[in-house]
């Protein structure tokens, strides 16, 4: 994925920005929401975000079949078909008129392109709760890290504005970027899936080995990090890992906190919706007592850990 460089300066591909989240770091936050990700986990939450481009979803459900979008196309690249409204990708620029148009909002352009000053403007009109709950930005994926030269002005922004600013990141990037983006970070989410590195490679898609290194770099330049490890029914919800992950941290300094991410299943739906193949074979939802038993053995290692958040 290229970033541009237009008449406003370097822009950075966007996929959404949430409001009023209390589960992306301290107090309330904006979470912007980076688009393109090196990894494809099986269970990922956010599947429209992997791809390293920008696209215009179309639910059949909610077509009321007005051909209101057909008409609008500049480039003549949608057409009227027995299964709903057909694109042809060829013709289709991306430009977005036949989402403005439509009625029913059966169609919505996931990724945009931003300026460094867009992003900046909608993190400030969050201000007053930031300051309220000691909350601030969160920079979210996706992974923030590939798109990290928008990024770093960004959090070069907000740090001149005072904004706390942390950066959730699978740690699968150069050394070189994540330590530059270090410098200007206040909090990093730090993702462990598992310790086990074949299925590691082969449930995320990337080697486990150089975010291990990462994080280990990231502790050693003292870093403030929260570790977030998503409990994923048959990958990483045994004791054997739980007890590497909790040994593996233990000698870490830096480590803010450890959050246990209980997996749910409405991520097999969503990859169902943009047609993205479900590999998850297990997505069972693992009980609340065993999450209480993980906990607890991470806990034996001196570490805070947290459900959720």
């Amino acid at each position: 994925m290229q970033l541009v460089e237009g008449a406003v300066g370097l822009q950075g591909l966007i996929f959404d920005i949430r409001r009023y989240s209390v589960h992306d770091g301290p107090g309330i936050r904006t979470t912007v929401f980076f688009k393109g990700c090196p990894l494809s986990c099986w269970w990922c939450h956010n599947p429209e975000s992997q791809g390293r481009e920008p696209f215009v979803y179309y639910n059949p459900d909610r077509c009321l079949g007005c051909q209101t979008c057909i008409q609008a196309c500049p480039e003549g690249a949608l057409s009227m078909t027995p299964d709903g409204v057909a694109t042809d990708a060829s013709r289709c620029t991306l430009g977005g008129v036949c989402v403005q148009v439509c009625p029913a909002e059966a169609r919505q352009m996931v990724g945009r392109r931003y300026s460094v000053a867009e992003v900046v403007a909608e993190i400030e009109r969050d201000r007053l709760f930031h300051e309220q709950s000691g909350g601030g930005v969160t920079f979210s994926g996706g992974e923030p890290l590939q798109q990290w030269r928008f990024l770093n002005q960004v959090l070069d922004a907000c740090g001149e504005r005072g904004i706390h600013r942390a950066v959730d990141t699978t740690g699968f990037a150069s050394p070189k970027v994540l330590l530059g983006v270090a410098e200007r970070t206040d909090l990093f989410l730090y993702d462990i899936k598992t310790m086990d590195a074949e299925l590691h490679r082969e449930a995320t898609g990337v080697p486990l080995q150089p975010i291990l290194d990462n994080l280990v770099r990231l502790a050693s330049a003292r870093a403030r990090i929260r570790i977030r490890i998503p409990l994923i029914p048959g990958i990483n919800d045994n004791d054997e890992n739980i007890e590497r992950t909790g040994a593996f941290l233990a000698d870490l300094p830096g480590i803010d906190a450890v959050h246990l991410l209980p997996f749910h299943r409405p991520a097999k739906s969503k990859h169902a919706r943009f047609g993205i193949p479900w590999r998850l074979e297990d997505d069972r939802e693992i009980p609340d007592e065993r999450v209480q038993e993980l906990t607890a053995r991470l806990e034996r290692f001196g570490l805070s850990v947290t459900i959720g958040g």
